[in-house]
């Protein structure tokens, strides 16, 4: 199955996507320049071979929903959401909320 929903960080709107795998789940946020998502997204691949892209990105582990991961603190980021403030540490939500005040 796949949910999509919204999600509304200081009253401006995300598009939250959790999509059921065998044995998996993927489970992401988005704004319109960038997302946060669970462990499955490759910082590493994003940061070279994806460089040139400036995908802001940021990603947290062992979150099963939405809800975990909007106040999980962020594993890694990738260089592009390094140079916006989002750093290894901050929550999926504070991430969200500097990429809305970016936009």
């Amino acid at each position: 199955m796949i949910y999509v929903k919204p999600v509304f960080i200081n009253g401006k709107p995300c598009l939250a996507t959790e999509v059921d795998l065998p044995k998996t789940r993927l489970v992401s946020i988005s704004t319109r320049i960038g997302y946060i998502m669970c462990g499955a997204l490759d910082i590493e691949l994003l940061n070279t071979r994806l460089k040139d892209r400036g995908i802001v990105a940021g990603r947290a582990v062992g979150v099963r929903n939405t809800d975990e991961l909007l106040s999980a603190p962020l594993e890694s980021v990738t260089d592009a959401a390094a140079a916006m403030g989002i750093r290894k540490g901050t929550t999926g939500e504070q991430a969200l909320a500097i990429m809305l005040a970016h936009e």
